[in-house]
């Protein structure tokens, strides 16, 4: 019996011994298998150390492949604090080289950690400072690279670009919007050490920092530094509270150059403000348009065909009264009788009233939300503006006045530039855009090339041609002569627009726009300036903004190789069916000269004489071909 109880007692050992040893064994088969990597980790972590090496960032580049933003090398300081032998003197001797106290470095020197930056004292030192740190030759402190953003050409381009803090990560511009693109993948110098944190003498490895994707933008240097000399001019000349500047292809919505005043260099962008900094003002900005707005009253009137541009006449008496309020010209007296195209020529603001009360607030409205007012342009940039419209339902009489010639409403520049190219592209409505295509950063290969994305057909192409031309008309006969340039076709609008602070209108206070295209008879740029409160000068967009964008233009000519054209304006046009001719001016001509002239026009005379003093219709303007022509003798 007590045998059996022995035996019994044995059995029962070895069987626990049996499991407790299997149990072991499957631990170890986890611990192995299933977790390895994890603890792998932890005991590197214990004798494994990194020294970083931070990434470049990729490279941007205007379209042409010239360097915008790019990297320079830099060292930063790293400690490691356990092995660190004379603490005290350390600190003293790296607080007396960067300029801090030694109280402040004593917080990194003593800092319980295996690796710590001196942050941000010994970030990116220049190179007196990292030789002196050199050559102290330290156990325990570092020197190791680090990549610093560099913007070659300083101020240029500033808000487009943005800037990066001293992490190297994008903090505005480009550099924001597209930071997982830029952003590289940051190397290390990997060593082992004791659990003292003593380096031990085995083969270091290196690992290599992957640099991020380059990015080519739609930007194009020489426009870009046409612009950036223009609005330098502007500052020198006017001193203005801002003043910007965009170029766009009307065709594609390429942004081709994009800059305003005030700016920054984005290699020292801690010296300015957060509101100059951060505020890119073609897309931020919003503000009453004035007459450049008139633009989309009038594609919007030919489109609907509410008016005839060289048959409809308008009379302007100097001002109209809507329900009690009286819009005034900007000529004292008005400009008599007109047609529509010359009300377009002379930017008669009462003429543009008619036009919007014979399209309707519905009409008009639906042609604004059409070309995107309203809403954001959908630019690869940040910090844009979507501008203030009044709700339709809010819009009686006066506010379809004063919306039908820009006023009363308020828009941003960018969204601007994308209604115009569209009423004079042929009717299509383009997203602007900046970036034109991504590169891988050791072959510079093309892995992301960016199409132009059109979003709607808005108007007609045969629309699109008359708006071009009669653009063109208040370039070469109107308010926009400014920006004339000789043998070549040149369309635009003036606009001066009365600047609003807390509801009410401000005295003398305007912001003075132009924005012109050409060749005006098949676009390739379109260039749109604002000038706002311009000093030392008389307040209108064609005497400050329209010479401003004529300057851009004629560079421009170069550039983009644009062709001469000594034709000059077209002398006849087909609008609805019908031929309209430029009437030939036969004032001071014998009558054989006149009827030579007048060929194929009906003419009635009046008076005596051999000579034509007086003829009507005025001369210069489109009329019916083969229609009466009178002319007084004399």
């Amino acid at each position: 019996m007590f045998q059996n109880n022995i035996h019994t007692r044995v059995r029962y050992v070895f069987l626990i011994t049996l499991i407790i040893f299997i149990f072991i064994i499957a631990r170890v088969f986890y611990i192995q298998v299933f977790k390895y990597d994890d603890l792998n980790k932890l005991a590197e972590s214990l004798w494994s150390r990194n020294l970083p090496i931070t990434a470049d960032r990729g490279v941007i580049t205007d379209r042409n492949g010239k360097e915008l933003a790019t990297n320079i090398t830099t060292t930063s300081l790293v400690l490691i604090p356990n092995q660190i032998k004379n603490k005290d003197e350390v600190s003293s001797q790296l607080a007396a080289i960067l300029g801090v106290s030694k109280k402040d470095m004593d917080k990194h020197v003593n800092k319980k950690t295996s690796i710590e930056r001196v942050h941000p004292e010994g970030r990116q030192l220049d190179y007196e400072t990292a030789e002196k740190i050199d050559n102290l030759k330290l156990d325990g402190v570092y020197l190791v690279k680090e990549s610093k953003r560099y913007y070659p050409y300083g101020n240029l381009l500033s808000h487009v670009l943005g800037y990066v803090g001293i992490d190297n990560q994008g903090l505005s511009g480009i550099e924001l919007e597209y930071d997982k693109y830029l952003t590289g993948s940051d190397g290390a110098i990997k060593y082992f050490s004791d659990g003292k944190g003593n380096k031990l003498e085995l083969t270091e490895v290196y690992e290599k920092p992957q640099a991020g994707v380059n990015i080519a933008l739609t930007i194009d240097l020489d426009i870009q530094q046409a612009i950036e000399r223009e609005l330098d001019n502007v500052v020198s000349k006017y001193s203005p509270e801002h003043a910007l500047i965009i170029a766009m292809n009307p065709k594609t919505g390429e942004i081709l150059g994009m800059s305003s005043r005030p700016n920054f260099d984005p290699n020292h962008y801690e010296k300015y403000d957060n509101e100059t900094i951060n505020r890119n003002l073609p897309i931020w900005m919003t503000y009453e348009p004035g007459s450049t707005f008139k633009i989309i009253t009038l594609t919007a009137s030919i489109e609907e065909q509410t008016i005839n541009l060289f048959e409809d006449q308008f009379t302007d008496g100097g001002s109209i009264t809507v329900e009690g309020a009286r819009i005034k010209c900007w000529k004292a007296g008005g400009h008599g009788t007109q047609t529509f195209l010359q009300v377009v020529e002379n930017s008669c603001n009462p003429g543009f009233v008619v036009m919007g009360q014979k399209l309707g607030k519905t009409k008009l409205y639906e042609y604004i939300h059409k070309f995107g007012f309203g809403v954001k342009t959908g630019i690869d940039l940040n910090g844009e503006s979507s501008g203030i419209l009044f709700k339709e339902e809010n819009v009686g009489p006066v506010e379809l006045a004063t919306t039908s010639f820009g006023q009363g409403i308020s828009v941003t520049p960018i969204q601007q530039v994308k209604a115009v190219s569209a009423a004079i592209n042929g009717g299509s409505l383009y997203t602007p855009y900046i970036v034109g295509s991504m590169m891988e950063p050791e072959t510079n290969s093309v892995i992301k090339s960016i199409s132009p994305n059109k979003e709607a057909q808005v108007i007609s192409e045969d629309t699109s041609a008359l708006v071009r031309h009669a653009l063109e008309s208040v370039v070469a006969n109107g308010s926009g002569r400014n920006a004339y340039i000789e043998n070549y076709r040149v369309g635009g609008k003036t606009g001066t627009a009365q600047k609003v602070q807390d509801g009410h209108y401000m005295s003398g206070n305007y912001i003075l726009s132009f924005i012109g295209f050409m060749p005006a008879d098949d676009p390739e740029i379109v260039v749109y300036v604002a000038v706002d409160h311009p000093q030392g000068v008389v307040q209108y967009g064609g005497t400050v903004s329209a010479p401003i964008a004529k300057s851009v233009l004629q560079d421009a000519i170069n550039i983009l190789g644009i062709k001469p054209d000594d034709e000059g304006m077209p002398k006849e046009y087909n609008y609805l069916d019908t031929k309209y001719v430029v009437l030939p001016d036969v004032e001071g001509k014998t009558i054989k000269e006149a009827n030579t002239l007048l060929k194929g026009f009906k003419i009635e005379y009046a008076g005596t004489g051999e000579k034509v003093v007086y003829s009507s219709p005025s001369p210069g303007i489109f009329v019916k071909e083969g229609s009466t022509v009178k002319l007084l003798l004399g």
